[in-house]
């Protein structure tokens, strides 16, 4: 009888298996799944030709839908400065036509890397960037607020969160700072260029204040360009980090903002995304064979910073890796593209 009953159940594992095999199913849905392969777009954003402060670059895009239409924030590098420069549109066809506007934020002459939430228990929109200030031993993390998305000029001037003074708690200046909530603290990330991700907190009740408590977040091949999301439907949150050379990004997941980051791809063979698996999607010409500071388009809008994984698409900064050859970063002449998962062709 016993052989019998093994029988049995081997049989019917072995039809839950095929079962599970046909279908796609995974016992444990897992957290995310990255994208075996991206297609990119052609450059969206680029530098607009004009008599008055002509840009070299579109760089750092941070974007949020609002209200019928997109809001991109972006670096543009202009003659002897870097500032945030600002576009609406409702189709991202439209994108590189749309109306520019630099944002009178700051009259420093290096305001830049921004990233933009709506802060809902202030019922404000935020504005979180690096700015450079005389004086000053670390950048500032600088924010501005406004009501109106949609009106650029609405935006406060520059205050700062940490201004790099005696009681500024960061440990190192770091940059490309970001900020994500969950139902109690608001967490500040940032990177240092030496392969550590630093984290700090404050509680919401506190925000934009009180930012304390910096401690290194995570040890590995990193760089720079650190965006964290909650993932929608899960307990997971998703960072992706931007590694040097030939840009690409890598991706970690973490059950807590201020818990251990758990690699998911993080190697130049098996990336986030980058040079190997990314390709022009059809009628594209090829124009970018690195993946640099990009954000993922979220499933809302608000301080939770949530992606949908089962819906990716990310905003980047992209060109030849041939055509930095003799120039300094700052001559780079990134665009602004997007990446979407690849379907089998």
């Amino acid at each position: 009888m016993k052989h019998v009953i093994r029988g049995m159940i081997a049989a019917a594992a072995l039809i839950l298996i095929g079962l599970i095999a046909h279908t796609g199913l995974t016992a444990e849905p897992a957290a995310m799944q990255v994208p075996a392969a991206w297609n990119y777009t052609a450059p969206l954003i680029s530098p607009e030709q004009r008599d008055r402060d002509p840009s070299r670059a579109q760089k750092d895009p941070t974007v949020v839908f609002h209200g019928g239409k997109w809001h991109v924030f972006m670096t543009v590098k202009l003659p002897g400065r870097s500032a945030i420069e600002y576009c609406s549109f409702e189709k991202w066809e439209d994108a590189d036509g749309s109306r520019r506007t630099i944002l009178k934020i700051s009259d420093s002459d290096y305001y830049c890397a921004p990233q933009v939430f709506y802060f809902a228990p202030h019922k404000r929109w935020y504005l979180i960037y690096q700015m450079g200030v005389s004086g000053a031993k670390k950048m500032w993390v600088a924010y501005s607020t406004t009501t109106t998305i949609a009106e650029p000029d609405s935006w406060t001037q520059a205050r700062p969160i940490l201004d790099g003074g005696g009681n500024d708690p960061r440990t190192v200046g770091g940059l490309d700072y970001w900020i994500i909530c969950d139902d109690a603290h608001a967490y500040l990330f940032l990177t240092s260029l030496n392969g550590k991700m630093w984290r700090l907190r404050t509680n919401l009740a506190d925000f934009p204040k009180g930012f304390d408590d910096c401690k290194l977040a995570l040890q590995a091949k990193i760089f720079e360009a650190s965006h964290t999301y909650k993932l929608k439907g899960t307990d997971k949150y998703l960072t992706i980090i931007e590694e040097n050379g030939r840009r690409y990004y890598k991706a970690y997941l973490a059950d807590r903002l201020d818990g251990p980051w758990t690699p998911v791809a993080d190697t130049s063979e098996k990336p986030f995304a980058g040079w190997k698996n990314i390709r022009p999607a059809v009628g594209v010409e090829p124009w970018t064979d690195n993946v640099s500071h990009g954000e993922l388009l979220r499933d809302g809008y608000d301080q939770t910073l949530t992606v949908d994984p089962s819906n990716l698409r990310m905003i980047f900064q992209g060109m030849f890796d041939k055509h930095k050859s003799g120039k300094s970063y700052g001559q780079f002449q990134w665009r602004i593209g997007m990446l979407t998962p690849a379907v089998e062709r």
